[in-house]
């Protein structure tokens, strides 16, 4: 769990997520487990800071210290998706615009081919009505799956993403490429239209980008960034 630790200082560093943000990994020990930290800015977390959650988000931490609010993400995705083993939500700033405008957000870059083709938005007024925005449920986060389906990521309107990968390298590595594309399309489209990558090209430049040689590469260098070991 090291590693969650080093995702968390990554994140941070790359500004993916500020104050508020979190990651979580499924817990290899119990499937239907996922572990992530306290309820802290993620530039501080410590492996101290750790706690196992049930999926319905119950906390097993036995000091009962305060848990994100929003860990219900994490359980609907974890109860959903087999597939999936780590779990981003950020805030990022350039992704905010693709919510809200009725703009798509699609790869433009080759290297944020892991973010896939198809990138929806969820709604939480949709079904919700006037809330807070934030995900506090396991219904609400069950509705959120649903949007998200099968996919990489999913912007959620007015409020910022999610990233579902089947590692915690993975998904550090799409969470900050989607980050990196929004901020490419948003230059892109003020000085013309932006060409998309092809399903195909997507298909193809994500094996490539997901591959052990470049992942590992990607994870080294983003550790060496976050000052810390590329465990």
């Amino acid at each position: 769990f090291r590693r969650l630790v080093a995702a968390n200082r990554i994140l941070a560093r790359e500004e993916v997520v500020d104050a508020f943000g979190h990651v979580s990994v499924r817990d290899p020990e119990n499937a239907k487990r996922y572990v992530m930290a306290r309820s802290r800015s993620p530039e501080l977390v410590e492996y101290a800071d750790l706690i196992r959650f049930e999926q319905d988000g119950r906390s097993l931490d036995p000091e009962n210290r305060t848990p994100y609010g929003e860990r219900m993400i994490h359980g609907a995705i974890y109860e959903a998706r087999s597939d999936v083993h780590a779990v981003v939500h950020n805030h990022a700033y350039s992704l905010l615009p693709f919510g809200i405008t009725g703009r798509t957000l699609e790869p433009v870059v080759h290297v944020a081919s892991v973010i896939g083709s198809d990138i929806p938005i969820w709604d939480i007024a949709t079904r919700f009505k006037e809330t807070d925005m934030l995900v506090r449920t396991m219904e609400q986060g069950r509705d959120l799956v649903a949007t998200l389906g099968r996919n990489t990521c999913v912007l959620m309107r007015g409020h910022g993403a999610v990233v579902a990968a089947e590692s915690l390298k993975q998904a550090v590595i799409a969470a900050i490429y989607l980050k990196v594309n929004a901020e490419v399309q948003l230059q892109a489209m003020a000085i013309g239209t932006p060409r998309g990558l092809s399903d195909g090209e997507v298909e193809r430049s994500r094996a490539t980008q997901f591959s052990p040689l470049a992942l590992d590469r990607a994870w080294e260098y983003f550790c060496a960034r976050a000052g810390v070991d590329p465990i």
